[in-house]
């Protein structure tokens, strides 16, 4: 069997960084933010090259504080994309706004530009485009519309820790950006953490108050807050985590640069593709297939585990229904959603194990 992802793998390289961090932890007695949280922030502020880092319990939570610190609210709408996992879309319904859906482009299926102006009215309080799989947005073209309209910019940078436009990191383009640490994140916790990064005082403060009852300083509650505050473990273990975060992430760009010359000579498998102004991390190695039920079969049968990064958009799943979106509403969403085959890829997986990847695919389309 070949593995999807290996959580293990990665825990046994740096076991002995880990286990001191926990356990340092533990005799502290500190097991709520603290001082492991507060170096986590910084360090991962000044990886981004931003002024704040506010790390709270998931990248859900992230992107609900972000749009609160923002202003949004009951009655305004918030600018995304369908195909992203629905978190991003449950986040602007937590804060009482209405989601209001543009396609993507179809090559690096992140937000297209051409579809926002038109989707922009009275009530459009803010902008979400999601740097999909580990490469951002169109970003210089995203934030020339909103700046022209007034509108901030969230990024949904929860796949995309360390990737690049234009030299810039993810998450330091727009008024603030949001990031997951789910375990299999190229950045990933021992548990559940997410964080937001902005160069705003103002968001950031506002931000640190709702992550923790809303409280300015214990027992004054000055904003009806929540409990997103993250674990001082988690936070100890991010930190180690940060030190090897590029090593991991040129390991995944290597991974990915053989998947692509091994299948290159496949004409009916698109490639991921990343774009000359972009730096992609690679969180997800995505193909495209008219035939994935297919090809999902020839892999199994070899022991090769796929994953579908996402099956359904978001505006058919039963839970937005209300949204009154129907098929055929994002063509590119929903076409991406049919065909999209992401294959295995983590920092630690072996060569040989690409190889027999593309093996596979290989026999499925001379079988």
């Amino acid at each position: 069997m070949i593995p999807f992802l290996d959580i293990k793998a990665q825990y046994q390289s740096i076991k002995s960084e880990i286990d001191a961090a926990v356990l340092g932890v533990l005799a502290s007695g500190q097991y709520v933010l603290g001082e492991e949280v507060l170096r986590f922030e910084q360090e991962f502020a000044d990886y981004c090259n931003v002024k704040h880092a506010i790390a709270v319990n998931t990248g859900t939570s992230a992107l609900h504080l972000a749009l609160l610190a923002a202003g949004i609210g009951p009655g305004d709408e918030v600018i995304t994309v369908p195909f992203t996992f629905v978190a991003t879309v449950s986040a602007i319904c937590y804060a009482g706004a209405r989601p209001v859906f543009v396609d993507v482009e179809p090559v690096t299926l992140t937000m297209d530009p051409a579809g926002i102006e038109a989707k922009i009215t009275s009530r459009t309080k803010a902008i979400i485009p999601v740097h999909l799989y580990g490469q951002m947005a169109d970003m210089d073209a995203i934030k020339a519309i909103a700046d022209r309209h007034g509108i901030p910019v969230i990024e949904d940078a929860c796949q995309a820790h360390g990737a690049q436009y234009k030299g810039r990191r993810a998450g330091s383009i727009g008024v603030s950006g949001c990031f997951s640490f789910y375990p299999g994140k190229n950045l990933g916790a021992c548990g559940e953490g997410g964080l937001v990064v902005t160069n705003n005082d103002d968001h950031a403060k506002t931000m640190r108050m709702l992550r923790d009852w809303g409280q300015e300083q214990r027992y004054h509650h000055l904003l009806k807050g929540f409990n997103y505050r993250m674990d001082a473990i988690q936070g100890a273990i991010l930190r180690v985590k940060l030190r090897h975060l590029e090593d991991w992430t040129e390991a995944r760009r290597a991974h990915a640069r053989r998947y692509s010359s091994l299948l290159a000579g496949f004409p009916h498998l698109k490639l991921p593709v990343e774009t000359a102004d972009r730096r992609h991390v690679y969180h997800v190695y995505a193909v495209r297939s008219a035939d994935r039920e297919g090809l999902q079969r020839v892999l199994s049968a070899e022991g090769i585990p796929s994953g579908l990064h996402y099956p359904i958009p978001v505006h058919l799943q039963k839970a937005h229904a209300d949204l009154g979106y129907q098929a055929g509403d994002f063509p590119v969403s929903e076409a991406a959603a049919r065909e999209v085959l992401s294959l295995p890829i983590y920092p630690e997986m072996p060569s040989r194990h690409i190889d027999q990847v593309a093996a596979a695919l290989e026999y499925a389309y001379v079988s």
